[in-house]
């Protein structure tokens, strides 16, 4: 099995998001919003960083 970059940070988001909203909040529906939030800052944040990567080569 083979991951590129992009899937292994969605991968890596979700799991991560998971955890997050689980162990931060107390409530399951704040569970859930708090862990999309984190997944959606997450893959915002690899996406702001390889554009600033990108443009700092070019």
């Amino acid at each position: 099995m083979s991951l590129s970059h992009f899937s292994a940070v969605l991968l890596f988001s979700l799991f991560t998001s998971v955890v997050f909203g689980i162990t931060q909040r107390s409530e399951p529906k704040a569970m859930v919003r708090f862990g999309a939030y984190c997944f959606a800052m997450f893959v915002g944040g690899v996406i702001v960083a390889s554009w600033l990567m990108y443009f700092i080569k070019h």
